[in-house]
């Protein structure tokens, strides 16, 4: 069995995940199936508009956790194949349908589409301070959320698809039976489009989306190694067996609150230049 499928209708290109036993959580394989079926996409000129889904109750658990214990990392390795579509390079438009669980890697896979439709029922969430050192700062900034929701997401609250909906990081709800028939409609008025202005149009709305500023970006750096990082791999043990995490939190009580500052990475930024 794949742990990617691929169908094509005319110029429209579904990629679907497809390992339901493991909520379709970014094992190697599935990455590696995932890169295989995207590059397609982008190489095949006869196809303009991609479909990105999940088979069974999840779009996306995440990292596949039990897979990095066993191999001793932490995170996901990139595959063999460069992925155009986890990398940014894929010029084409991705439409997600969202068919239930998109956590973590797999709620950034969702943001990194250019619109979204999900069951009602589907549930989000971004699990970087679950997993890491640091929250998942810059997703709801990226989403032009709120500073409250923005705080909300990154502090790892699930959201279910209508309150996402409400606050417009997603475009449409549709019941199960209707949540490919959407994204197919969706995907059918594009191609209605002059092919400059569908290209052009997608490659301007990527350019404006909101960014973070270099210097919080290199703070988020600093922050992602202020504390014991064997936390990160007890979170993704505790899960593994199913028990509540033994934290240490920091090497040395006093390091608590010793954080680094805007101002000491941009004068280690200077530094560099």
């Amino acid at each position: 069995m794949a742990f990617v499928e691929t169908e094509r209708h005319g110029q429209i290109f579904i990629v679907r995940l497809n390992r339901p036993d493991r909520m379709n959580a970014m094992g190697s394989e599935l990455r590696q199936g995932m890169a295989e079926a995207f590059s397609e996409f982008r190489t095949n000129d006869d196809l303009e508009v991609a479909i990105f889904t999940g088979t069974g109750r999840a779009f996306c658990a995440g990292e596949d956790m039990k897979e990095s214990l066993e191999k001793g990392i932490v995170g996901s390795p990139d595959p063999e194949l460069e992925d155009p579509f986890m990398k940014g390079t894929l010029e084409k438009p991705v439409i997600a349908a969202v068919n239930g669980f998109a956590m973590g890697g797999g709620f950034m896979m969702v943001e990194r589409t250019d619109l979204r439709v999900a069951v009602p029922d589907a549930v989000f969430e971004m699990s970087e301070a679950k997993r890491w050192l640091l929250g998942g700062y810059n997703h709801g900034h990226v989403a032009s959320l709120p500073h409250p929701v923005a705080t909300e997401m990154a502090l790892g609250f699930r959201f279910n698809a209508k309150r996402l909906y409400e606050v417009g990081f997603i475009n449409r709800l549709a019941e199960p039976d209707d949540l490919i028939p959407t994204a197919m409609e969706m995907a059918e008025h594009m191609l209605t489009l002059p092919p400059a202005a569908r290209v052009n149009t997608i490659y301007m709305m990527r350019q404006m989306r909101p960014q973070v500023a270099p210097d919080l970006a290199a703070l988020a750096d600093a922050l992602h190694e202020h504390g014991d990082k064997s936390d990160r791999v007890e979170s993704r043990a505790a899960f593994a067996e199913k028990r509540k995490p033994n934290w240490k939190g920091w090497l040395k009580p006093e390091d608590r609150y010793n954080m680094p500052t805007i101002e000491s990475v941009r004068a280690s930024m200077d530094a560099d230049d």
